[in-house]
């Protein structure tokens, strides 16, 4: 039987973390993977909990969660409501949320290393994770950047400087959703520590990279420089793939898109194997 459990901790600013374990009753102790949503994403999103059944089904403990500053709340578990906390995030808050459920999962769910998948920015939190992490065993990104300043236009950055603030378009909802300067500053001020390129070089665990070649959002150039920036990683395409592998929000079917099933797969067998090891 599969289960999921709720958790909440306190996450940069003291912003709550909210969080899920997904999970076999017959396999409680089974490895542990921590999931990173991207930008405007959160841990409901789309297929997220048909994924996370997928990976339990299959020998493996399933934890997403929402970042501290997602501006996804309690009330509103399925959309970005509390706009004045997203605005204020920052890649360094973030940072920290990934580590403190890190520390969370190794200090109650009884494991000693966990494994990373991230999407898209989640992609780039989860490299630099396993860069400097030394409890992170294994990764696998999906759909990731390669630099957090692809979020936005160059352009922007004379606006944003000028009026303390710039708004990014929710392409479903069509809503502008408000940033404020802090996230270019935190960024600006420490370029080299999240430097996901740079981290990309130092990684000496298994990872691999998932990516579709018909995603607008990151281009299949993307992963190739990601690849080629650490030899030791694995590159898998999807054929014909958009950024989220055909899921959406909502999604209602209830089963896997095909294109997500193939980046499930994919990454069960790899992660699999890097267990074997």
């Amino acid at each position: 039987m599969i289960h999921q459990e709720n958790f909440s901790l306190a996450g940069a600013n003291q912003k709550i973390i909210l969080g899920d374990l997904t999970y076999d009753d017959k396999n409680t102790n089974a490895p542990l993977v921590i999931f990173v949503h991207g930008f405007k994403g959160f841990k409901d999103w789309g297929a997220h909990h048909l994924t996370a059944r997928h990976f339990a089904q299959n020998g493996l403990r399933y934890l997403k969660f929402n970042l501290s500053h997602s501006g996804v709340t309690l009330e509103k578990p399925n959309d970005v409501s509390d706009m004045e906390t997203f605005a204020a995030n920052t890649f360094s808050k973030e940072m920290l949320d990934v580590d403190l459920v890190i520390n969370y999962a190794i200090e109650n769910l009884g494991v000693k290393e966990v494994f990373l998948i991230g999407h898209s920015r989640g992609g780039g939190l989860s490299i630099l994770q396993a860069a400097n992490n030394p409890n992170v065993k294994c990764l696998v990104t999906w759909s990731s950047i390669a630099d957090f300043s692809s979020l936005w236009k160059k352009e922007q950055e004379a606006e944003w400087k000028s009026e303390g603030k710039i708004h990014v378009v929710n392409a479903r909802t069509k809503e502008k959703m408000p940033l404020n300067l802090t996230l270019l500053e935190d960024f600006e001020a420490n370029k080299e520590k999240l430097a996901i390129l740079t981290a990309a070089k130092q990684i000496t665990i298994p990872w691999l990279i998932v990516q579709g070649d018909d995603d607008v959002n990151v281009p299949f150039e993307t992963a190739q420089k990601l690849a080629n920036a650490n030899p030791n990683s694995r590159l898998a395409k999807i054929e014909g793939a958009n950024h989220v592998y055909g899921a959406s929000h909502p999604y209602e079917k209830e089963t896997l898109p095909a294109q997500l099933l193939q980046v499930c797969e994919k990454s069960l067998m790899f992660l699999n194997e890097a267990l074997v090891k």
